[in-house]
């Protein structure tokens, strides 16, 4: 009788280790109903290196995370390369955020070159100091305020959040009268959203993905959409899904493996 239960417990033992070498090697693909394809991931390991320590999932609740902060992921477009982001503390049309809470924009100048806002993303800076560097001048530049893809603070203005924070519209002749209250700018203008380096007490965003503008900015989509590109080729992870594998990377965290249920393969699961 010992025996016949030792021989269980070393099949069972066989059958966990087994089991747990199999669900180390296995991607997770989706984080309540959002779809985690590549070359996303959230678990080391696996999707592009590139996109690493990037998403997270915290109860069944994706979140995006990056130098200026954490943003709940509201869909990620794989046919259009481009993720939609919320921020708790940004403003819309029903009420403005104010005091420097929110967290802007920024990522890590390495990610940089393959991650940014999307071209009709307008970013609407509010309450920014007179000494802001929006006012300030850039190199070569003047006041970037402006409309981006049809939004701008003009229209802005007319949300019902202003009327209910008792803010009445500025006259925004160029520096006669002081700032404006709102300037609106595209990312790709100053290259980050700082509210603390660029003086401001918030900021709103809205995109645009439609060809046909909206009318006004109550029905504008307020959130951050972010375009991103997979640096290099695709063809290591083409060849390495057609065989049956998953696309990952090595433990040095650069290196491109191929994830092929009990082993790892630096081509395709063909080759182990």
């Amino acid at each position: 009788m010992p025996k016949l239960f030792t021989n269980i417990y070393l099949i069972l033992l066989a059958y966990l280790i087994s089991l747990s070498s199999t669900h180390a090697n296995t991607c997770r693909s989706y984080c309540g109903n959002i779809t985690i394809d590549y070359p996303f991931a959230i678990q080391y390991g696996c999707g592009h290196p590139g996109f690493r320590d990037l998403l997270f999932c915290i109860n069944d609740v994706l979140m995006f995370h990056v130098s200026s902060g954490s943003y709940r992921v509201l869909d990620i477009d794989y046919a259009y390369n481009a993720l939609t982001l919320h921020e708790p503390h940004m403003s819309t049309c029903d009420r403005l955020v104010l005091g420097s809470r929110g967290n802007g924009f920024t990522v890590e100048p390495w990610r940089a070159p393959y991650m940014n806002p999307t071209s009709d993303n307008v970013f609407m800076l509010i309450g920014c100091s007179p000494r802001s560097p929006l006012f300030q001048g850039f190199p070569g530049k003047h006041l970037p305020c402006r409309n981006v893809s049809g939004m701008g603070c003009e229209e802005y203005y007319g949300c019902p959040a202003w009327d209910m924070m008792g803010h009445k519209r500025a006259e925004s002749s160029f520096f006669g009268s002081g700032p404006p209250e709102c300037c609106a700018v595209a990312y790709e203008a100053i290259k980050g959203i700082n509210l603390t380096k660029l003086e401001c007490e918030g900021y709103s965003s809205a995109y645009n993905v439609a060809p046909l503008r909206v009318d006004g900015p109550s029905e504008w989509t307020y959130g951050i959409r972010v375009r991103y590109s997979v640096q290099g080729s695709d063809e290591f992870c083409g060849a390495c899904e057609a065989t049956g594998g998953t696309c990952g990377y090595g433990s040095d965290g650069i290196r491109q493996v191929c994830i092929c249920g009990n082993f790892n393969s630096t081509s395709n699961c063909d080759s182990g």
